[in-house]
């Protein structure tokens, strides 16, 4: 079976779990697959007593025959096995000699006798990237997307005699997405689920559990290997089996097309789900319809009226280019490189030296195909200098630029991010923020009490001190436009997003609370009267004193918002720190609350580290009432400090993994679009983002692919460009932390439909990402990512109280969400839902009216609505007698 080229480097771990029974191996292929087969096999306790694979190439050893000369095990790298039909004795004496007790071929080009195949004690296994009997042969993957197929899959079965007939002994399957690829498949169901499946193959022929299943012959076929001069588009076929020729040969050997009296070959196709966009016609031989160049790409069209795009374009002389340059030169300037370019450059150098062993001296003139190189290199290349220079490159990338002086053109330009045409690419640096120490806090707290024991802020009436509040307010919309900016600059949030939400809500909750003020009553309580006397009881809301507030990094000015604005109204003083990484809009609103005449001492900012100053807030015997936004780990540990000073009040909103449940009744396409905010507003950095999604099983593949669509029509950039969706993640450990939990994801078998990874530019960028078959022991199923990261399980149809006891499987409980048009349904699953909020056929719908905060160990207290003020408050009961 012949792996197309191009494969993406991954290491994936089948868990260690050794039992009793273990095997003598032979592993007879080659390639990064037969690689980590051989790796996972050792691990698992098998002995692998001998490596059979192709000779050397150019210098360059096999993957799986590197990995086994590091471990001792022997390696033997024949030319062939057998001349003119007939076995090479020397070879097969060679073979018999280790003694092995199976065969494992898990990627094998060559032709092995079948006296060799039959000779161990348990035959011989061998992967075949197919559902066999279906796509029988070395072309298997090419031909199910060629074909249309809605499953592709893999099989392991009992090796023949070359024909792919042998019985089967287990087979996995994959839903295939409209605009998948040969590449897509293999990432991201092929390459990590055939790992795991040949390691169980093994133990299950071990364990004598192993199956042998005659193949049937309905439904079985045969394609040749794919060859170049096969691969001419032919036209006259609607537009779905164009995209499916082209895209089930990319990248080898690739779809092409004359244009112009030379061939070029078709990369990167996509069906076209919008309208076509205007361009440039281009006479394509034998097409009745001129393609498109736009400015996306190049535009098809079917004989059914429909059409699909294409990405990149290859000529004869291998120079490949995006298909949207056709009819320009492209920038064939020479940029110079700063010092620092060329120590990335030099960098690269060493990688290509590594890689192109048998070149003596890298040139600038250096062609990385035409020294050697083969399509698994392109694959190291990537990678090395992902790990290098932490720069994430694509694939074509290289085949764009071929010659070592014109890919570091390209990787420099990547680097300066000139590679996005009419992205605003700006380096800021705004200023820089003091960090406060111990004693800034506590001259903080010493003036916040002195503000609320003797100052004009204790004294003033409950109405005064709301028209200071709504001043303040009309001063944060006169400045929304400098705040929505400042919020992308330092949060990342997009500046469209900031100036509606961010600061928009942050407007509406000061405006809010200022009207409670003058409105903050105790009551009245009648008690048994004692006779003769008569007794008044009543009670009285009252501020507590000098409050700390910690807040997140999220929504840096709305979360000051949420929790200031309350304990103002209530007659508070307060010391704020805001986040770490986002201080500046907390600057700019001190400075505003002085404009709108707030007393001095009331409000107090003292950015810094939570380690140090949140501490020490929380430590602080004078500090009444701490607000704390944040990790769980982290809200305990405040809560003990509080308790341990001085008992002072607590409210906590910490960590969620709130459910998203959507039932085959829904508005697919409102579950479609609000599913998509609940997880990926603000770049999913959200408190209350949909951590993970229950799909009824009838709808979950439509509900997946419609989702994968529509992410793929986002714009991922500049956040002050106002026509971006989605911008970089708040900050570099954070980008970081949710690549480790996409590792893990794919680790532990959950399927990666989608993303996963760093946005190859500069900045700190993820592609929106979507996970399916996530099962409910998964880290993806219990960990909150805090990032665009879309969780999909699917229940049984019809399973509402399953459903239900898997959403309320979690320590978080801070918002839950369920898209249904049965409002019995609705109210039943709101009712059983454990969570502080339930949204019902919406999602991320906050108001400043309504009370937020969450259950169990997403903390407790409220933000927003009357509720918040008596987070602020203590109740004084007076008793009179007259």
């Amino acid at each position: 079976m012949l792996w197309p080229g191009n494969q993406a480097l991954r290491h994936f771990s089948t868990g260690q779990v050794y039992f009793k029974n273990k095997l003598k191996l032979a592993l007879i292929g080659q390639s990064l697959f037969g690689q980590e087969v051989y790796s996972h096999l050792q691990k698992e306790g098998h002995r692998v007593v001998g490596v059979f694979t192709v000779p050397d190439k150019d210098g360059k050893a096999d993957p799986l025959a590197l990995a086994a000369e590091r471990d001792g095990t022997p390696v033997f790298k024949f030319p062939r096995w057998r001349v003119k039909g007939k076995t090479i004795k020397e070879v097969v004496e060679t073979y018999q000699s280790v003694g092995a007790e199976l065969n494992v071929l898990p990627f094998c080009t060559q032709f092995i006798p079948m006296d060799v195949i039959d000779s161990p004690k348990h035959g011989s296994i061998i992967y075949h990237p197919s559902l066999l009997p279906r796509h029988r042969g070395a072309s298997a993957i090419n031909w199910t997307l060629i074909s249309g197929d809605k499953q592709a899959g893999f099989s392991v079965f009992w090796a023949d005699d070359g024909l792919d007939t042998g019985p089967i002994l287990l087979q996995r399957s994959c839903n295939v997405h409209p605009n998948d690829t040969v590449d897509a498949l293999y990432n991201r169901f092929l390459f990590p689920e055939g790992i795991k499946a040949m390691v169980e193959a093994v133990q299950l022929i071990a364990d004598g559990k192993a199956p042998r299943i005659p193949q049937p012959e309905e439904g079985a076929s045969y394609e040749g290997i794919q060859k170049k001069e096969n691969a001419e588009i032919s036209w006259d076929q609607p537009a779905e089996v164009l995209h499916n020729w082209i895209r089930g040969h990319d990248k080898v050997p690739g779809a092409w097309a004359e244009i112009n009296g030379q061939m070029v070959t078709f990369y990167g196709s996509s069906l076209l789900t919008r309208s076509v966009p205007a361009g440039e016609p281009l006479d394509i031989r034998g097409s009745k319809k001129p393609g498109l160049v736009t400015k996306n790409g190049l535009v098809l069209f079917g004989n059914d009226g429909k059409a699909l795009m294409v990405r990149n374009l290859q000529f004869e002389d291998g120079k490949m280019i995006p298909a949207s340059e056709y009819f320009s030169s492209g920038d064939t300037s020479v940029v110079e490189l700063t010092a620092e370019e060329k120590k990335v450059a030099e960098s690269i150098k060493v990688i290509w030296a590594r890689i192109l062993s048998n070149v003596p001296v890298i040139e600038d003139s250096t062609d990385f195909f035409k020294s050697g190189a083969s399509s698994m290199d392109v694959v190291r290349l990537v990678e090395e200098i992902r790990q290098k220079c932490g720069l994430q490159l694509q694939n074509e990338d290289i085949y764009m630029a071929t010659k070592f002086e014109d890919f570091i053109q390209r990787v420099v330009r990547k680097l300066r991010g000139e590679d996005r045409e009419a992205e605003l690419m700006v380096d800021y640096t705004i200023c820089r923020v003091s960090y406060a120490s111990l004693a800034d806090v506590d001259k903080a707290v010493a003036a916040a009490k002195d503000a609320f024991d003797n100052g004009e802020w204790g004294r003033m009436n409950a109405r005064e001190r709301g028209r200071l509040m709504y001043r303040l307010a009309d001063l944060l919309e006169e400045n929304q436009e400098e705040l929505a900016t400042i919020e992308a600059l330092d949060s990342g949030a997009v500046y469209t997003l900031a100036l509606k939400t961010h600061i928009g809500m942050s407007v509406q909750t000061f405006r809010y609370f200022a009207g409670w003020c003058d409105k903050i009553q105790g009551s009245t309580i009648p008690i048994n009267q004692a006779r003769p006397n008569r007794n008044l009881t009543f009670t009285k809301k009252e501020p507590l004193g000098a409050c700390a507030i910690i807040i997140p990094w999220n929504y840096p000015l709305m979360m000051l918002a949420w929790k200031s604005a309350a304990c103002l109204a209530a007659g508070n003083t307060l010391v704020l720190k805001p986040a770490q990484v986002t201080p500046l809009t907390a600057l700019k609103f001190a400075e505003l609350t002085v404009k709108a005449g707030f007393p001095r001492g009331v409000i107090n900012i003292v950015p810094g580290s939570g380690a140090v100053a949140g501490q020490r807030l929380s430590q602080h015997p004078d500090i009444r009432k701490l607000g704390f936004t944040g990790s769980t780990s982290v809200g305990k540990q405040i809560m003990s400090s509080c308790a341990v000073s001085n008992l002072k009040k607590v409210s906590l909103e910490l960590g969620g993994k709130s459910p998203l449940i959507i039932f085959n009744d829904c508005e697919l396409d409102k579950a479609v679009r609000m599913g998509m905010g609940a997880v990926f507003f603000n770049k999913g950095e959200n408190c209350i983002a949909a951590g993970r999604l229950f799909v009824e099983e009838s709808i979950h593949n439509e509900f997946v692919t419609r989702v994968v669509e529509e992410i793929k029509k986002m714009k991922i950039g500049d956040p002050l460009d106002r026509s971006t969706d989605h911008g970089p993640q708040n900050h570099k450990a954070h980008l970081e932390k949710l690549l480790q939990y996409c590792e893990a994801g794919v680790k532990e078998g959950a399927t990666l439909v989608y993303g996963g990874r760093q946005v190859p530019r500069s900045g700190f960028f993820m592609e929106p990402t979507v996970f399916t078959d996530v099962e409910d022991h998964m880290h993806l199923a219990k960990e909150e990512s805090f990032g665009p990261i879309m969780v999909i399980s699917k229940f049984q149809n019809g399973d509402i109280d399953g459903v239900l006891h898997r959403a309320n499987n979690t320590e978080y409980g801070l918002a839950s969400g369920v898209f249904t048009r049965d409002i019995n349904k609705a109210m039943y699953v709101s009712d059983k839902l454990e969570a502080g909020t339930v949204f019902i056929n919406t999602y991320n719908k906050t108001d400043v009216a309504a009370p937020f905060g969450g259950v169990k160990q997403s903390g407790f207290g409220k933000d927003l609505g009357e509720e918040a003020l008596n987070e602020y408050l203590k109740t004084k009961t007076v008793t009179l007698e007259y």
